[in-house]
């Protein structure tokens, strides 16, 4: 079950190759995710020393009353990843083009789980045709139903 999303990545960005993986948080952070509060607009995901971090990703405190003065919504939050897959986006994120970004935040049984993609930005052309295909298909469904 998707818990928080970040909805314009497909309209954005041409995604090349996607991974699942954990993420260290605070209790109350989880707390927060599961009751779907929080976001992945202007987020990335950074390699730094071998292991990967998400950043710029704003995730409150579930009750602002009992956290602590230090609290930082957008601190960096490390990705639990195997040594193979954090060698992949740190290839992708050296060569030019590229960009790590989340996609989505879901539920897995009991544990959370972020889904990230290695991504290529799209032109503006490349996302009006997406627009234009989207709008076909819908207009086609719609005359399906028989909705004109």
């Amino acid at each position: 079950m998707t818990l928080i999303a970040y909805k314009k990545a497909s309209l954005k960005y041409e995604r090349l190759k996607e991974y699942e993986a954990g993420m260290a948080l605070l209790g109350t952070e989880v707390k927060s995710l599961r009751a779907k509060h929080g976001s992945l607009e202007g987020s990335r995901v950074i390699v730094r020393g071998g292991e990967a971090f998400l950043v710029g990703a704003s995730i409150p405190a579930f009750q602002v009353v009992n956290t602590k003065d230090s609290y930082d919504p957008e601190r960096p939050r490390r990705l639990l990843l195997s040594k193979e897959q954090i060698r992949e986006l740190a290839d992708a994120e050296a060569k030019k083009g590229l960009t790590v970004v989340p996609i989505e935040v879901y539920n897995k049984e009991q544990k959370l789980k972020i889904r990230i993609a290695i991504v290529r930005g799209k032109g503006k052309r490349d996302r009006r045709e997406d627009i234009k295909a989207y709008d076909a298909k819908r207009d086609a469904e719609r005359e399906i139903r028989g909705k004109r």
